[in-house]
């Protein structure tokens, strides 16, 4: 269990860093071929999903590691699964339905949290 959630925490801290860096340094021109929502969504608002997407993906892999308050991660994967649920609103709502990739990463922090329980 311990090699699998390091496995899939760190796939998944790999994407949100990623995507939380882009929505924190990139311009809503640079967004928008990316993710077709950033339109309809305030900049500081986009900002700070990008911070706190960062953030999450710490809490993913720091608690663990330094076996401080470990519980920390399973709750950043929570709350990733609750991010994605609003992020399928958010597309919905819109004209974009592409919601392929959030489904999946609400099945990967699903997982990532279930796996959280053992570390």
């Amino acid at each position: 269990m311990n090699i699998a959630y390091w496995i899939v925490a760190g796939l998944l801290a790999l994407f949100y860093v990623y995507a939380g860096t882009l929505k924190v340094i990139r311009s809503r021109d640079q967004l928008r071929p990316m993710m077709a929502w950033v339109d309809r969504t305030p900049l500081p608002a986009l900002r700070a999903l990008g911070a706190v997407e960062i953030l999450g993906a710490t809490g993913l892999i720091l608690p663990p590691l330094t076996g401080t308050a470990p519980w920390l991660a399973q709750a950043a994967a929570i709350g990733f699964v609750l991010l994605q649920t609003g992020a399928i609103a958010v597309h919905l709502t819109g004209e974009d339905r592409r919601i392929t990739l959030n489904v999946g990463l609400i099945a990967t922090a699903a997982v990532t949290a279930w796996l959280a329980i053992g570390q």
